[in-house]
């Protein structure tokens, strides 16, 4: 830690009365010496992370810090209030504060020193010498460990510097064929923060110190920002409970399933861990098991705590296409089958009910098509029902279902839908806020919660927002229908664009969905199949692209690009645009751009070759379902040849790395270096 705080990056006498006044006071120290490049943007990045969680602990302790673009190298500053600074901790106002700045892509072994701090904060020695030192160099000398009457706390650097909790995956398992009450109780923990910097470390250490004074036998997994040492799966077996303190989602959460678990936020790990070791060997002892299997929502997979509005929607949205999807592509592929068994005038057949001879083919279209035709059916509630889910929990699925079903039947389509979701979802959320006396709370669930929120989402779909919707449905659909010519093309080459942007991410559902509600009818326009033709080519150009360029040119790609070539022939041929991620990942400035010059061009060519599509998926294995199959093929094939070539060019024009043949034969060690990407935060 020696080049992380020096005497300069001190101040005893910090006058500043106000967080934003005590950030900026160190940080200015930060900038004199060229730690930080920006203040405001340093500052800026500090108030973010403050917003998602108010950074001060009880004991008097205040830890703003961040990981920032305009810090250079990772820095800690110390300041010492004498009146007390007010970092939102429930017991007073801090005197104690750290600023801590990581850069963007700060390696594994500073994070880790980082995260040493953060656990000897836990040790009142720790910080009682630091409210006694008399001068900055003392104070920088303290923190750092280099004065001998700085404590050697548990959990402080020497302990911690491998793993940061105990190393985990080291974690012994006392005599597991011993009775239970002839062994300590067991438990597994683990703790996270949205930075992963310091309330991670800190909650680890003060639950060890709390196992240990209760004697319990507990382990924990921190996963901060320099990633994560996974407990041994014998320690997780042999647990009798877990506590989960975490403000983000838990990752691989499945793992700790059929425990007795305690589920709280960071902070509770800090501030009480005695009372979280006593709640959870309770539950334990009345067998109350969860399942730990998954988070609450969907949204709980992903999300960060604190995030924007614009991405807790993206989320909630995204939420529902994800459960849409199977539908889709079920339902879509059986219509598709059907019309192809029987013809396109399949979809004038009476119902299977009715008449369905074992022997004749057409019965069998007729049964795979009306088969579709029920699957179509519930892409709009499903739709509506898990974004309600997303936003609300399982709450949320009656309303949203109901509203959902609504908009299908008013003709409001997929618009009705999204707006079902988010209104019972909101509707919800907004229920839930409100007090009720004990008595009734049994029933919110099961009875008032769907009761009320079924009747609010259905009064305003039926008569307010309802047919406001359907006509716009009703214009988007005509729009569509009409589109022809250089306009036809245009949106084709948007749609192929969108589809190569994120490889299966966020703008690529967003065309796809926009692709699949034109074809999720019983009789599609034929626009509405050309723009689903145009989407599904474009998707598989990517991995198909770049199977093709680590084929022609494999000397600009690793030994593990070109194994994932060999895989991202059949995952692009199969409509799997995540195929060419790997690729993305460790060349993103190369690699999207030109697979977006390829799909753009695949979805124009689709368009202006008048091709068409029934099936919402397949890839290569539906062509006996494309309208003009040939020119669809040649359109593909323009993509991928489009990409593969800017590929190619651009990695040709690459400054090779020195040493790189050196380190791999052909570079890829090195490159892998160049490439190496910062772990999120």
């Amino acid at each position: 830690m020696s080049d992380m705080i020096t005497a300069d990056l001190v101040d005893l006498d910090l006058a500043a009365d106000t967080k934003e006044a005590a950030a900026r006071a160190l940080a200015e120290r930060m900038v004199a010496l060229g730690r930080v490049t920006d203040l405001d943007g340093f500052l800026a990045d500090v108030a973010a992370r403050e917003v998602q969680m108010p950074t001060g602990l009880d004991g008097g302790i205040g830890i703003p810090h961040c990981r920032s673009a305009h810090v250079t190298e990772p820095t800690l500053a110390f300041g010492r209030s004498a009146a007390g600074i007010d970092f939102g901790a429930a017991d007073g106002p801090a005197d104690l504060i750290f600023l801590i700045a990581a850069p963007a892509g700060a390696d594994d072994a500073h994070l880790t020193i980082l995260s040493s701090l953060a656990r000897q904060l836990m040790n009142s020695e720790f910080t009682d010498a630091l409210r006694a030192v008399g001068d900055a160099p003392a104070a920088a000398a303290l923190i750092r460990g280099d004065e001998p009457e700085a404590p050697a706390p548990a959990g402080s650097e020497d302990t911690v510097a491998s793993a940061g909790a105990a190393s985990p995956a080291a974690a012994t398992v006392t005599d597991d064929t011993a009775p239970a009450e002839e062994r300590p109780f067991r438990i597994v923990a683990v703790t996270s923060c949205p930075t992963g910097i310091a309330h991670t470390y800190m909650a680890a250490e003060s639950l060890e110190n709390a196992g240990r004074e209760a004697g319990v036998e507990l382990t924990v997994e921190p996963q901060g920002s320099a990633g994560f040492t996974r407990l041994d799966p014998q320690v997780i077996a042999a647990a009798d409970a877990v506590i989960f303190a975490h403000d983000v989602p838990v990752r691989e959460k499945e793992r700790f399933a059929g425990k007795a678990t305690v589920d709280v936020g960071v902070k509770a790990g800090i501030n009480r861990p005695a009372e979280l070791i006593a709640e959870v060997r309770e539950k334990a002892a009345r067998g109350e098991v969860t399942s730990g299997s998954a988070p609450s929502s969907p949204v709980d997979r992903a999300g960060d705590s604190g995030e924007g509005y614009g991405t807790k929607l993206r989320k909630w949205l995204m939420s529902g296409v994800s459960y849409m999807v199977p539908f889709v592509a079920a339902g879509g592929l059986l219509i598709a089958l059907g019309f192809a068994i029987g013809g396109y005038k399949i979809n004038k057949a009476p119902s299977v009910m009715d008449h369905f001879l074992w022997t004749q083919a057409d019965s069998w279209a007729a049964l795979l098509f009306q088969i579709g035709g029920v699957a179509f059916g519930f892409l709009v509630p499903v739709l509506a029902g898990y974004i309600a889910y997303g936003m609300a929990d399982r709450p949320g699925i009656v309303p949203g279902f109901v509203g959902g079903m609504i908009a299908f039947n008013i003709n409001a389509g997929f618009l009705g839908g999204l707006a079902a979701g988010l209104i019972a979802g909101g509707v919800v959320m907004a229920i839930q806020k409100v007090n009720v006396p004990a008595a009734l709370r049994g029933i919110m669930p099961v009875v008032v919660i769907p009761l009320i929120s079924s009747a609010i989402v259905g009064f305003l779909m039926f008569v307010v927002i309802g047919k406001p919707i359907a006509e716009a449905q009703k214009g988007m659909t005509d729009w569509l229908n009409g589109l022809s010519g250089s306009n036809a093309i245009l949106l084709g080459t948007l749609l192929g664009l969108m589809m190569c942007f994120d490889l299966g991410g966020p703008v690529n559902k967003v065309a796809y969905t926009f692709a699949t509600a034109g074809i999720a009818v019983a009789s599609p326009s034929d626009s509405a199949m050309k723009i689903m033709a145009a989407v599904m080519a474009a998707g598989m150009v990517p991995p198909l692209a770049m199977a093709l360029a680590t084929t022609v040119r494999g000397k600009l790609f690793t030994q593990t690009e070109r194994e994932n070539g060999k895989a991202a022939w059949v995952l692009g041929a199969s409509f799997i645009s995540e195929g060419a991620i790997p690729f993305a990942a460790a060349d993103p400035l190369r690699v999207i751009p030109a697979s977006m010059a390829g799909g753009a061009v695949t979805g124009a060519l689709s368009m202006a070759f008048g091709a068409t599509l029934r099936a919402p998926h397949g890839g290569i294995f539906v062509v006996p379902l494309i309208g003009n199959a040939f020119l669809y093929l040649i359109a593909i094939a323009a993509g991928v040849c489009v990409t593969t070539a800017l590929v190619i060019v651009l990695k040709g024009l690459r400054k090779p790395v020195p040493g790189a043949a050196a380190a791999s034969g052909e570079g890829g060690a090195a490159r892998a270096a160049e490439t190496k990407q910062p772990v999120a935060v």
